[in-house]
């Protein structure tokens, strides 16, 4: 078993007699790249927070490397915050901002100054040093703020959707920086944001959160390709899973409008009529002749993204589809066409949103 680097159990958070995060539990493996990602107002932000002392818990335990932390200050649990602004001192030059969290620890300057060089060096930020954050631009802010963490060297560093004032460019070139960030210096890293594409292309393990409550952890091909439940499917993946209303059929097949469906699912204490929900992804999807399991449907928007293209097709029973189209013959609106999809490739779900298969 992996070395715990953050241990959280049964921890709860009220404001007031509002209770907003409902005992979680979780262990994170020491050196782990972990991403709490979940809608607004989820609980990953306050769930952090509690983890980095900025937030009292109202019950529950966290350890960080084996030791209770749950009541010490920040200062005193061995953590690195990076937050959504950067929270730079204007009047201060780089190297400044850099050595201050130091300063006021009363570290040896020489420490501090060995401490600056490794990590400008690591940002690649040594040209700057002697810059103010009102002559650089957004990406060498946030690599200061990250910088300023570093010198700490912290057990956990703990980032709060850190890109968010980014542009889609920047944001891209960060998270490169921030994957090569962790696998140079190899600290746990606990990371929140509602971007699902940080999260799959970040993490070794997601948290998917709602309401304060954790929906699945897995691999990010885990919860892409074996969603727990209606919510994970619906909310990791970009264009979504498509989540079509069906019915269980009598002799085990799904009924989907007037088309069915084989399905491997054990009938348990489904009746004839039950409702179900059908998952697939738009990538799972084929353009086929037909044939006995093909979906007729009809084109209403054609996507072309380079690359790939998105097809937005509605089914004969009026629910709407997107497929993933990698071919260069052309679709035009209105064109009808037929959808195939291997067994292996669909998902079900019951009337509460739970994984049937």
């Amino acid at each position: 078993m992996a070395d715990t680097g953050v241990v959280l159990t049964d921890i709860r958070k009220n404001f007031g007699s509002l209770e907003v995060i409902h005992g979680i539990d979780l262990e994170i493996a020491e050196g782990s790249f972990v991403v709490f990602v979940g809608p607004s107002g989820c609980g990953k932000s306050t769930l952090l927070r509690m983890i980095a002392g900025l937030e009292d818990v109202t019950d529950g335990e966290i350890e960080i490397k084996g030791r209770n932390v749950t009541d010490l200050d920040p200062s005193d649990r061995g953590i690195a915050m990076v937050f959504q602004s950067y929270a730079l001192y204007p009047h201060m030059s780089v190297r400044e901002n850099l050595a201050f969290g130091l300063k006021m620890a009363r570290t040896q300057a020489a420490e501090i100054g060995m401490r600056v060089k490794a990590a400008s060096s690591i940002l690649k930020i040594d040209h700057l040093l002697e810059r103010r954050p009102g002559q650089l631009s957004g990406g060498q802010r946030q690599r200061v703020a990250i910088g300023r963490a570093i010198v700490r060297k912290p057990d956990v560093f703990l980032f709060d959707e850190p890109l968010s004032n980014l542009d889609a460019e920047l944001r891209v070139s960060m998270r490169i920086e921030i994957a090569r960030l962790h696998r140079e210096l190899g600290n746990t890293m606990i990371y929140v944001t509602h971007d699902q594409t940080e999260a799959m292309t970040l993490a070794d393990k997601i948290v998917v959160l709602r309401d304060g409550r954790i929906e699945q952890t897995g691999t990010p091909r885990e919860v892409y390709e074996d969603p727990a439940n209606i919510f994970v499917a619906g909310f990791i993946g970009s264009p979504r899973m498509n989540l079509l209303q069906a019915t269980w059929d009598s002799d085990g097949a799904i009924r989907l409008g007037a088309n069915r469906l084989s399905s491997a699912i054990t009938a348990g204490s489904l009746l004839p009529g039950d409702k179900l929900t059908f998952g697939i992804r738009p990538e799972h999807f084929t353009l086929c002749a037909g044939g006995a399991e093909a979906l007729p449907a009809k084109v209403d928007f054609s996507e072309y993204l380079g690359g790939t293209q998105y097809l937005y097709c509605q089914l004969e029973d009026g629910q709407s589809v997107t497929v993933e189209y990698r071919s260069s013959a052309p679709i035009a609106a209105g064109e009808p066409v037929h959808l195939g999809c291997s067994p292996a490739d669909r998902r079900f779900f019951d009337a509460e949103g739970r994984r049937l298969l």
